[in-house]
This record gives structure tokens, C-alpha cells and sequence, in this order.
């Protein structure tokens, strides 16, 4: 649900998000968060499904977590976000207790290749938002925790091409697989699992 709180919170870090760009810090020190129209997109994806199961590998400060736990709320579902990064941990925390989510979000620190091993949940929807060279690790190791039609969205697959057009031409040549690049904001590779 975008409740006030939930769309005071968003348009702070969207806020915040512009005016790092603007004083040109570097990637590392950034948000790193996707573009609105991508969360909104998320949203759409979670918002309909009863008992909704999502698992975030990047969650960064909590914006797209945010869109994602605002979605999942609808039906009781809930989503499961993995970060590594000490300070932006800190700021997930802050922004999801903010935006009244906590209930619906639920975050697992450490790296990705350490920690997903210990999640023992079935999702419906994956999210990958991380280093963009570590996708296909992470892409298989995601794909023993989905079921068929499950869908796993993986961002940046345009604004980096050069690192993830490879990425995306492996999930649509996977017949077990229905695998699209949706040209929205920095391009989104949409995988639904056959089997």
C-alpha cells in the first residue's frame, strides 16, 4: 500500500539519490537505486499476488525493498533482501522502519554467495540489483530457490550492456525459460521459469 509514509520515505530518497548525482559522488558512495518507474514497475509485479515471496540480492538503502514491501502487503506476502555494505544496512533499516514496512521486509546481511545458501525459502519473484559482473553467479544460485512461474527480474541490463548483454542472451537462449529485455529506465531482463 503507498500510504504517506511509505511515499514521504520514497520521495526522501529520491531526494537524496539526486543530490549525490548532482555533487557527482562515485558509485560506490551512491544509493545506487533504481529509477521510480522501475519501482513502480516492482510494485505492479508484487502488488497482485496473494502470499507474494520476493528475494532482493542488492537492497542497498531500502528503495526498491520499499516498493517491493509496499506491493507484497497487499496479499500477506513478504520480502527477504540481502546487503553487505555495513552503512547502507543501516540506512535499509532506518528507511524501511520509516516507511512502517518491517512487518513485509526482512533483511539478511552478508554477501549474497555466503548468505543465500542459508535461506531456506521457495520465492515467487527474485530481484537482482548487485554488481553487475557477479549476475550469472548469482542467477543460478537464485534459481534453486524459485519454482516454475517464478520470475526473476534483473536490472541494469541496458545502462550495462557491455557487462550484461552476455547475461541476457543466456536466459533467452534457456528453453527452460520465457526470458525478455524490457526497455524501461536502465533496462530490465525478465525471466519466467518453465521448469
Amino acid at each position: 500500500m503507498l500510504d504517506d509514509r511509505v511515499l514521504e520515505v520514497l520521495a526522501r530518497l529520491e531526494a537524496e539519490d539526486a543530490a549525490e548525482r548532482e555533487r557527482g559522488l562515485p558509485a560506490e558512495e551512491r544509493s545506487r537505486q533504481v529509477a521510480r518507474t522501475t519501482g513502480q514497475f516492482l510494485f505492479s509485479l508484487a502488488a497482485p499476488m496473494n502470499d507474494c515471496g520476493v528475494l532482493e540480492l542488492g537492497g542497498s538503502r531500502g528503495y526498491s525493498t520499499i516498493w517491493l514491501a509496499a506491493g507484497v502487503r497487499y496479499f500477506s506476502g513478504r520480502v527477504v533482501s540481502i546487503e553487505h555494505d555495513p552503512a547502507k544496512v543501516e540506512a535499509w533499516r532506518r528507511n524501511i522502519a520509516d516507511a512502517g514496512l518491517e512487518e513485509w521486509a526482512e533483511l539478511v546481511v552478508g554477501d549474497a554467495f555466503e548468505v543465500l545458501a542459508q535461506v531456506q525459502d521457495v520465492f515467487d519473484v527474485v530481484f537482482l540489483d548487485a554488481e553487475k559482473e557477479d549476475y550469472e553467479r548469482l542467477f543460478v544460485l537464485a534459481r534453486d530457490k524459485v519454482e516454475p512461474g517464478a520470475l526473476i527480474v534483473a536490472d541494469n541490463v541496458l545502462s550495462h550492456a557491455e557487462t550484461l548483454a552476455e547475461y541476457s542472451a543466456v536466459r533467452q537462449g534457456d528453453p527452460s525459460l520465457v526470458s525478455t529485455t524490457v526497455p524501461l529506465d536502465r533496462g530490465l531482463e525478465l525471466s519466467v521459469v518453465l521448469r
